[in-house]
C-alpha cells in the first residue's frame, strides 16, 4: 500500500516525534508529555523529497521515507446525505398524512349529537 520514496535508515530515539517536513527532509521534535509543551524541531537527515499532493509522507519502521495515497472520497458523506434526505421526506409525508386524516375526521353534528366520520 505504501511505496518507499527515499532510503535513509534513520535511527529513532525515544521521546521524539519524527516527521517529513515541508522541505522533504526528516525532522524531529520532543513530544509533549504531562503538561510540558513540545520542543523545537531539528533536522535529522536531508532527503529533499518533492512532495506530491494527494499523498501522505511518513517515516516507516525502517527509518525510510514512504508515502501512501490519501483516501479522498465523498461516498460516506453522500450516503449520509441521502439517508438524511429520505428521513426528511418521510417526516413531511407523515405530517401531510396527519393533516389529511384530520380533515376527514372533522366533527359533524346531527340532531344535537356529535360524532366523528371515519
Amino acid at each position: 500500500m505504501a511505496e518507499k520514496v527515499a532510503k535513509l535508515g534513520v535511527k529513532r530515539e525515544e521521546g521524539f516525534l519524527y516527521f517529513v517536513d515541508k522541505q522533504g527532509d526528516v525532522s524531529r521534535s520532543t513530544m509533549a508529555r504531562g503538561g510540558k509543551k513540545g520542543g523545537k524541531t531539528t533536522k535529522v537527515a536531508k532527503a529533499g523529497v518533492e512532495k506530491e499532493s494527494g499523498y501522505l509522507y511518513f517515516l516507516d519502521k525502517n527509518g525510510d521515507i514512504s508515502r501512501a495515497k490519501m483516501s479522498r472520497g465523498g461516498v460516506k458523506r453522500k450516503k449520509i446525505a441521502k439517508k438524511a434526505a429520505k428521513k426528511a421526506v418521510k417526516k413531511v409525508a407523515k405530517k401531510a398524512a396527519k393533516k389529511a386524516v384530520k380533515k376527514v375526521a372533522k366533527k359533524t353534528c346531527k340532531k344535537g349529537k356529535c360524532s366523528k366520520k371515519k
